[in-house]
């Protein structure tokens, strides 16, 4: 694939959000902020992928289909949610990590609003240990192959589409689509 077909295929980039993720006027704002498309679909794991469309008009993701992607965006909009799903949630947001891992996929926790100092400080409502918070960040970083990012509300929206958008184009450019390119 040369470059004028990278290119082609890149400018048809598009962000699919969970179905789970509740259409509040926050989400909306941070929809909007992506500066691409977007649809919804249902998401095996994580909050959002990415998604092309090849010449042929078929999708890299079927977004009618529950979708198993290479890579997606776990958000949380603060360290209080993040707490609890390594607490009372730890069960369920396992499970999910675990279903990314087996599929070979890569993880990106953006949590909204937080920060390793405020873990550290006890910044948060939650009473779970700070040393207990940081030491399940790190070893889910470990074993899930997740990345942690933290930001705002405001930049949530350019994260996720950066983080997507710079996975598909990486994939493009090891070839990963050149056979599928039609």
């Amino acid at each position: 694939m040369d470059h004028f077909d990278e290119k082609e295929l890149l400018n048809t980039f598009e962000i699919i959000c969970d179905t789970r993720e509740q259409p509040t006027p926050r989400a909306k704002k941070r929809y909007e902020s992506f500066g691409v498309g977007y649809s919804r679909g249902t998401l095996n794991y994580g909050d959002y992928c990415g998604n092309i469309t090849f010449r042929d008009g078929k999708k890299l993701i079927d977004p009618t289909a529950t979708i198993s992607a290479k890579c997606v965006v776990e958000r949380k909009m603060n360290l209080d949610e993040l707490a609890y799903c390594f607490t009372r949630g730890r069960d369920r947001f396992k499970r999910e990590f675990e279903r990314a891992t087996d599929n070979g996929a890569r993880i990106f926790l953006l949590c909204e609003n937080g920060s390793i100092e405020k873990i550290l400080r006890h910044d948060y409502r939650s009473r779970f240990n700070p040393k207990a918070f940081l030491s399940s960040i790190i070893a889910w970083a470990i074993r899930y192959n997740m990345q942690l990012i933290f930001c705002t509300e405001l930049s949530s929206g350019a994260m996720i589409k950066e983080i997507l958008y710079r996975d598909i184009k990486n994939r493009i450019e090891k070839g990963e689509f050149d056979g599928k390119y039609i």
